[in-house]
């Protein structure tokens, strides 16, 4: 049984052990064609990032919000959702939601209880006494996300654990 151990603790030692960095064989270095093909090519370590630059994804402008919306919607769950809105130029003009959820109750958010902090990259309103709460506005390609973070006291019972984002067309402001 010792003789186990001594030769699982050499394994272990002998794993640990640092080893020199071998050069690269001459004959890559030779062969102009395989570097240029490598240097127009780049490497990903996975597949994810392969499928992604076949893609050609390219970042969402950072431009101020703008968008109107009063809409009020229904999904086949019974959530039902009504809101006010108007962004100008990364300003919040006015805000007004409303979000019953069937069996776990109501939130509510107003404008006149949050001061807005900032208007890019998206606009963000602070919750004036409520410390943690805050909503975000922010686009998504032809839509806008508006979306509440901490903010269990302006909701009646669990309801807050059951909000989700509300998402608005830009253009024609119907929410859903």
């Amino acid at each position: 049984m010792r003789r186990y151990w001594a030769i699982l603790a050499a394994l272990v030692a002998a794993g640990c052990a640092e080893v020199d960095k071998q050069p690269e064989p001459a004959a890559a270095e030779s062969a102009p064609e395989s570097t240029s093909t490598a240097a127009t090519q780049p490497k990903f370590k996975s597949d994810t990032l392969k499928y992604l630059a076949k893609r050609q994804i390219k970042p969402q402008p950072t431009r101020p919000l703008n968008v109107k919306s009063t809409c009020s919607h229904k999904d086949a769950i019974g959530t039902v959702t009504k809101l006010d809105l108007l962004v100008k130029e990364g300003e919040v003009k006015a805000f007004s939601a409303q979000v019953s959820m069937k069996g776990y109750g109501t939130c509510r958010f107003n404008l006149k209880e949050f001061e807005q902090v900032e208007k890019l990259p998206q606009a963000l309103l602070k919750h004036k006494s409520e410390t943690g709460c805050s909503v975000r506005m922010w686009e998504q390609g032809p839509k806008v996300t508006v979306a509440f973070n901490g903010c269990p006291k302006s909701c009646e019972g669990d309801a807050f654990s059951y909000l989700w984002p509300i998402m608005v067309e830009a253009k024609s402001g119907r929410c859903f």
